[in-house]
């Protein structure tokens, strides 16, 4: 009983999984694969607490191979060779299968070693990782193995195996215990689809509620708990750049309280660089000519924030985040820069016009006497008709007037200027 609830509670048997039916389901491939017992080499793909190695540990179990298991943060290539060593000996003679967590730290030679026994057939691999093993797995171990996403639980997922969590609890305590409905379902909400952080803050909760006679776990308990660490954030991990995507398309989709809720995550885990770089970035390419006002209104907020700091800086944030969120849109200015780099990096050009280059002196030998530049300001409403474009891109348009009111009216004005020309 000294091990962790989380350990002692690890499911055995394929139905007692959580969720991912996805996957294990009857008829599921994987669950096919695992019943056949014939398993090739495997990539799990997805976030903490979710079931891979708990599926990698029933796979061991009904195919007959020796598990050995690696963590790639601390394994080295030494460890590997010493796995290897064991091949042809008693221990390994149904085979061996490795179990290789967050391969993402492996770097390319060690990915490379270990190909050379995936290939031979030495070693069979269930790797596993909370990246997307598409950026991160070397592209040999990737063509040699099939890739299953394991999806984030859902709460009734977590309440499942907490749920039984607490009858394993009350048959080893030979006591009772209670907790409420109300916090046993914010427990299952805080822990974010990570069933072993639940069973972690169950765990602690009975800890510090046990008496002699019962357990009896309070809602101050649960709240005191999950204050002390419920947001699950990883800076490096994919699920950063989840939420930093779901922020800024909650914006430019003009829906403030999604943006608002994003916000929020990015400033509970102390991340103000990307809530505040994001937003500028919106403002930018997502308000844009709609409403040009908004973009100096943002980077003062910005400047606000950056300048009080954490917690007061949520303020002026939230101020320019819902701003944004329910000002008109324009990516009139974004389309146009992108269309005019995509011309250039194809070597779309020439030279500039020769009207507009910085020519104060004609040599004797020169065809052209003279730049013949049109200043517009000596014309009427300050505009007069010539070429600036290169010759290559005469008459390329690369800015078409957005449908909003802003960009409506300067084109209507400069459709009436031109007109008169």
């Amino acid at each position: 009983m000294n091990s962790p609830l989380a350990d002692r509670l690890r499911p055995r048997k394929i139905e007692e999984v959580a969720g991912q039916k996805h996957l294990l389901a009857e008829g599921k491939v994987l669950r096919r694969i695992i019943d056949s017992g014939n398993v090739p080499n495997l990539i799990f793909y997805g976030p903490s607490g979710v079931g891979k190695t708990t599926v990698a540990n029933i796979i061991a179990a009904t195919c007959g191979k020796k598990l050995h298991y690696l963590n790639a943060t601390t394994a080295s290539t030494a460890d590997i060779k010493e796995i290897i060593n064991t091949i042809g000996t008693i221990e390994a003679q149904g085979g061996i299968l490795l179990y290789l967590d967050e391969i993402q730290y492996f770097n390319k030679k060690q990915q490379q070693i270990l190909l050379s026994y995936i290939e031979n057939g030495d070693i069979t691999l269930i790797a596993a990782t909370t990246e997307n093993p598409y950026f991160y797995v070397y592209n040999a171990i990737l063509s040699r193995s099939t890739v299953f996403e394991f999806k984030q639980l859902s709460p009734e997922d977590v309440r499942t195996a907490v749920t039984r969590a607490v009858g394993v609890i009350k048959d080893e305590k030979g006591k009772e215990l209670y907790i409420s409905d109300m916090s046993l379902k914010k427990l299952c909400l805080a822990a974010s689809g990570d069933v072993r952080r639940a069973l972690n803050m169950l765990e602690l909760c009975v800890l510090t509620s046990e008496t002699e006679e019962k357990i009896e776990i309070s809602d101050e308990t649960v709240e005191e708990i999950l204050a002390s660490g419920s947001v699950r954030y990883d800076r490096e991990g994919d699920e950063h750049y989840d939420i930093i995507s779901a922020y800024q398309k909650s914006m430019r989709g003009s829906d403030p309280d999604a943006a608002v809720y994003y916000l929020g995550r990015l400033l509970a885990a102390g991340d103000l660089p990307s809530a505040c770089r994001r937003l500028m970035v919106c403002a930018c390419e997502d308000v844009g000519l709609a409403y040009p006002q908004i973009i100096p209104i943002v980077k003062a907020t910005v400047d606000i924030a950056e300048a009080v700091g954490l917690p007061e800086a949520r303020l002026p944030l939230a101020d320019a985040v819902i701003l944004v969120a329910t000002s008109p849109k324009s990516n009139s200015a974004y389309n146009a820069i992108n269309a005019a780099m995509s011309d250039i990096e194809r070597g779309i050009g020439g030279s500039i016009p020769r009207q507009l280059q910085n020519k104060h002196y004609d040599g004797e030998d020169a065809e052209v006497k003279g730049q013949n530049y049109k200043y517009p300001h000596d014309y009427s409403n300050h505009y007069v008709n010539q070429q600036y474009l290169p010759n290559a891109l005469k008459g390329r348009r690369y800015y078409e007037y957005g449908d909003n009111k802003t960009e409506q009216k300067y084109k209507a004005y400069w459709d009436l200027i031109k007109s008169e020309k």
